[in-house]
């Protein structure tokens, strides 16, 4: 295996780590350890729908947070009924947008016949990726309840 194939196989060994650490971060089973008092309180139905990662109007800000962790995003909302939190989810992914030349390996190439040996320079490329993220869901709290979810359409 060449070295910028060895160098892509790292690349590729490496994000899909990160992926899992973040993943595993990220679970309902991790945050109902932090919280073993609320979940105490809820009943199986209800932990049911929050371990899909499903909020209702009405559920508190510790169960938002339960199904969904913490929010990507949170704003202060003022109106003439008062003020609120919107907690703002996103979704986060990477695309696809190429390869580029990051420089040259020289190699050393044994010349046929026993002649002097040639080096050829072979170009070690790199993947590129653009990252990317679009608003999921936004969940409005009012006194430390769900008031509103918005999810975008289409």
């Amino acid at each position: 295996m060449d070295l910028a194939a060895r160098m892509k196989l790292r690349l590729v060994l490496a994000g899909l780590l990160v992926a899992l650490a973040v993943a595993g971060c990220s679970t309902f089973e991790k945050r109902a350890r932090e919280l073993p008092a609320v979940v105490a309180t809820l009943d199986a139905a209800t932990q049911a729908r929050l371990k899909e990662g499903k909020v209702a109007l009405g559920d508190t800000t510790d169960m938002v947070y339960l199904a969904l962790g913490a929010p990507d995003e949170k704003h202060d909302q003022v109106s003439t009924d008062g003020g609120a939190i919107v907690w703002i989810y996103q979704h986060h992914w990477q695309e696809y947008r190429g390869e580029r030349v990051m420089g040259y390996q020289a190699i050393n190439a044994p010349a046929s016949g026993g002649g002097t040996p040639t080096t050829v320079y072979q170009p070690i490329q790199q993947s590129i990726y653009e990252d990317k993220q679009e608003e999921r869901l936004r969940v409005t709290l009012k006194d430390g309840k769900v008031t509103v979810i918005e999810r975008p359409q289409g």
